[in-house]
């Protein structure tokens, strides 16, 4: 660092916080470490009584703080997202609509793992709200070498590290099998629970059918949710087992191409989900999503929401973390199940 007058200092790094006075109305940093002193901050500061600072030297090849959080941002993407201002070097990044978050995992430990940067995300692949905070990026010291920014860029590649993706998915049709169901035996507590969760993401329920048991009913009545055009078509129970559990059966006879009958996730093991070649979802819901709080339907559904065509992979990816912990009362979604 070196002293200069304040009168020069435009354009230089403060290299300490900058403390202000004013009797009985105000003490605190006016000025912090890192601030880049500008032209309306010199009559400021020689009213504080500096007429001297001690700032940076910056030399070729360094960045400043500022300047370097905002390399970093730009490297999480901006799509879908808005920026805080630029604050003693770091940035925030929040939601600009409802959608699915998701993060590149293997490229975000990439450019952590070069020194002195750093990018904090939430987790990627979960719902989040218009508003809510998705990232953080700075730098840890106050000035960075150029040649770590670079490393950190080469590192991320040239798509965005993030992205958030608009639920798209607008309408649904829900079928609920069992006999005991369409005779009126019972009463239908699971289709309430369905289309709530549906709600949540802007999908309006627009039809449901009470199918009954056997294959050729199921299938029937998927085929008659189709020709409505529905984005999303959901099988409530008869996933298990049991002799009249016929709604894996149906699905397949319906034509879908089966993505997975069975799910690394508790409560959900007995989830399915496929898809039609014009791209409609078709899923059997399990119980446990009529009475859990939450389930591998939670987990799946703002994927589905937002478009994305999920694979066996993403499934096989879900056991760790897939355990729920049957907390009285349920946290989800801020819990660890999922994560």
């Amino acid at each position: 660092m070196k002293l200069i007058k304040t009168e020069d200092a435009v354009g230089h790094v403060l290299c300490h916080d900058m403390t202000q006075i004013i009797k009985d109305t105000y003490k605190d940093a006016r000025f912090r470490k890192g601030h880049v002193v500008t032209e309306e901050d010199i009559p400021v500061l020689l009213s504080m009584g500096k007429e001297h600072l001690y700032v940076w030297e910056m030399t070729p090849g360094m960045v400043h703080e500022n300047d370097a959080a905002e390399r970093l941002a730009a490297l999480c993407g901006k799509t879908n997202m808005e920026w805080s201002e630029t604050k003693e070097g770091k940035i925030e990044l929040k939601a600009a609509c409802d959608g699915l978050f998701r993060v590149n995992s293997d490229k975000l430990v990439a450019v952590n793992s070069v020194e002195d940067v750093m990018i904090a995300t939430r987790k990627g692949n979960t719902a989040v709200r218009k508003g809510d905070k998705l990232a953080g990026t700075r730098v840890i010291p106050l000035i960075i070498e150029e040649e770590k920014l670079k490393a950190a860029e080469q590192a991320a590649g040239e798509k965005p590290l993030l992205e958030l993706l608009p639920y798209i998915k607008k309408t649904a049709a829900i079928i609920a099998t069992g006999s005991e169901v369409k005779k009126g035996l019972i009463q239908d507590t699971f289709t309430p629970v369905v289309k709530d969760k549906l709600a949540a993401y802007g999908i309006a329920t627009v039809s449901i059918t009470y199918s009954g048991d056997g294959v050729e009913n199921v299938a029937a009545a998927i085929a008659e949710a189709r020709e409505i055009g529905t984005d999303i078509i959901l099988c409530t129970g008869g996933m298990s087992v049991d002799p009249d559990d016929n709604t894996p059966g149906a699905i397949r006879q319906s034509g879908a191409r089966i993505v997975t009958y069975g799910a690394p996730v508790l409560p959900g093991a007995m989830f399915l989900l496929g898809y039609y070649d014009d791209g409609t979802a078709v899923m059997g819901l399990p119980g446990c999503v009529m009475y859990a709080g939450a389930t591998i339907f939670d987990l799946a559904l703002p994927r589905i929401a937002a478009g994305v065509e999920m694979t066996r992979a993403d499934f096989a990816a879900m056991g760790e973390g897939g355990l729920c912990l049957g907390c009285k009362p349920c946290h989800w979604p801020v819990c660890p199940f999922g994560k």
